[in-house]
């Protein structure tokens, strides 16, 4: 993959959250893990950290991040490296590939 910035990374992570939250059992076991409610869930996606945070939900569940890359078409490293790029665990030069 090129190198990817900071919007598709974001565009990356809220398909992501998405699809998270588009199955009720797996959006409460997301609200559950980390405690957030519809509200803060809102709030969190304008921020790159936030959406980073909240894509460790996939990162430490390889089943749900396999599942989530194939629906939305990506390789699982995309969104892994998505969440690591928007919370500031990796830098942008790390995205080329």
């Amino acid at each position: 993959m090129a190198a990817m910035n900071t919007n598709e990374a974001t565009t990356l992570a809220l398909r992501a959250l998405t699809w998270v939250i588009s199955e009720p059992a797996r959006a409460d076991r997301f609200m559950a893990l980390t405690g957030m409610d519809a509200d803060a869930i809102r709030q969190a996606v304008s921020s790159p950290a936030q959406l980073g945070a909240m894509m460790g939900f996939l990162t430490d569940y390889e089943s749900d991040l396999v599942a989530c890359a194939a629906d939305i078409d990506v390789p699982p490293e995309w969104l892994a490296q998505a969440a690591a790029h928007l919370s500031g665990r990796m830098s942008q030069e790390a995205w080329s590939a």
